[in-house]
């Protein structure tokens, strides 16, 4: 059993990623830190967690924990990533793992020093739904695929939510914006050459809320926009020359919609739909992850994968400051 350490009481950590830790069969909890003692021993208690420790520091440098899960405001994922790597604990950190692609070598580096397991916590990588729509692509299901169109939304206008602090690393592009980049170079195996965008940013907050892009990934492209100031929404849809794939709630599975996959012929005459029942993203991660770090054959995110996003996320980014194309 792989021993996690939970650095902080993060409301995603709470409420999603430790209690799949504590139902995966390969790995467990046995330790919350946070700089609030109370606060530690408080989120132990509430999932029977033996061991809280009142600083981070306390926690790393513990012999009853092996990983560290990391779900920190995004400014500090590199600081406490590298700080757990050179403690000798993986790191399950979650995303964005850096706010800027510049920020990742070190990261491999304190991976590579230390011998350990370094992943970005893209729990959708792990899910069947994902899994299938990179097996209907790599089979031709609906020929040569020409354009991936995405939308991920939602409604925030909290001052005092991460989000929409600059200095939190808050903003649409690294909150959501990776999703689609994600998905569709995971399920395609493909990476952007360029790019184009526009990218608003709230008046007040200064973080961007809204993004619209254009990825040219060689022999088709990726459209879709984002935005943490509007309306719920979610969609990815794969379109070829043979039909397309449309996948429902691709993100947040099971939460936004049914886990579902439609495939629909040329004509639209013909659809098949697949349906995963409650596929357990965030406990398929931990399960892969500690079968990873415990040197089996796992596929989990890398960092050099992790690296590759970024590097299109700040490609966006500069493409907002332009007319034209932004090489990637």
């Amino acid at each position: 059993m792989l021993r996690f350490g939970i650095l902080s009481t993060a409301k995603i950590g709470r409420e999603l990623v430790v209690p799949a830790i504590q139902d995966a069969e390969n790995c467990v909890v046995t330790a919350v830190a946070s700089r609030d003692a109370k606060r530690a021993r408080e989120m132990a208690d509430r999932f029977s967690v033996p061991h809280a420790f009142g600083s981070y520091e306390e926690m790393l440098a513990s012999d009853l924990i092996d990983a560290v899960y990391i779900p920190l405001p995004t400014s500090q994922h590199v600081e406490w990533t590298i700080k757990a790597a050179d403690a000798g604990k993986h790191v399950l950190c979650e995303k964005p793992i850096a706010l800027k692609a510049d920020q990742i070598p070190a990261v491999i580096e304190a991976r590579d020093r230390n011998k350990v397991l370094v992943s970005e916590a893209y729990m959708v990588t792990y899910t069947p739904v994902w899994m299938k729509v990179r097996e209907l692509l790599a089979e031709g299901a609906i020929g040569q695929l020409r354009h991936v169109q995405g939308v991920f939304t939602y409604f925030n206008r909290d001052p005092g939510n991460m989000r929409n602090i600059p200095a939190l690393g808050g903003g649409g592009l690294p909150d959501i914006g990776v999703y689609p980049t994600m998905t569709t170079r995971f399920s395609t195996g493909r990476e952007p050459v360029r790019v184009q965008a526009v990218t608003e940013r709230d008046p007040e907050f200064g973080t961007d809320i809204y993004s619209s892009v254009k990825a040219d990934f060689g022999d088709f492209e990726l459209s879709f926009y984002i935005s943490t100031q509007m309306a719920n929404r979610q969609s990815m849809v794969f379109h070829g020359t043979e039909g397309y794939i449309e996948v429902k709630s691709p993100f947040n599975a099971d939460r936004w919609g049914a886990e579902e996959i439609e495939l629909s012929n040329r004509s639209h005459g013909h659809s098949q739909i697949f349906r995963f029942q409650d596929s357990r993203q965030y406990r398929r991660e931990a399960e892969a992850f500690a079968r990873a770090a415990a040197g089996e054959k796992a596929e989990v995110v890398t960092l050099e994968n992790s690296l590759a996003n970024q590097r299109f996320i700040d490609a966006i980014y500069r493409a907002s400051e332009k007319d034209g194309w932004e090489i990637v």
